[in-house]
């Protein structure tokens, strides 16, 4: 069984591609929130980066959904990481090839 301990809170722009992280606070303002909680993108929900290259677009898998997000969106949005997971980085098991 895998260890699922929390680290420290950090910008889901620092997560690597397959990780896991729990949404802990949209820094954003109004506009921003109410754009990204009909994606799934709320305090508390769970996500999965799937492929973070350092630059550019974040791919996220949160409630069984894809969304790409901007660096700078990624910025906003404040996360605490599951430790003792896997570590794939920027692979997607689910691609097709």
């Amino acid at each position: 069984m895998k260890d699922m301990r929390v680290e420290a809170r950090t910008k889901l722009s620092a997560v690597h591609g397959g990780e896991s992280a729990r949404i802990r606070r949209l820094a954003g303002g109004q506009a921003f929130f109410s754009r990204l909680a009909p994606l799934g993108f709320i305090p508390g929900a769970r996500l999965r980066v799937i492929q973070n290259w350092g630059r550019g677009p974040l791919l996220v898998a949160v409630c069984d959904t894809r969304v790409a997000l901007g660096r700078g969106e990624a910025d906003n949005i404040l996360v605490e990481r599951f430790a003792g997971e896997g570590d794939d980085r920027d692979v997607d098991p689910g691609a097709e090839k």
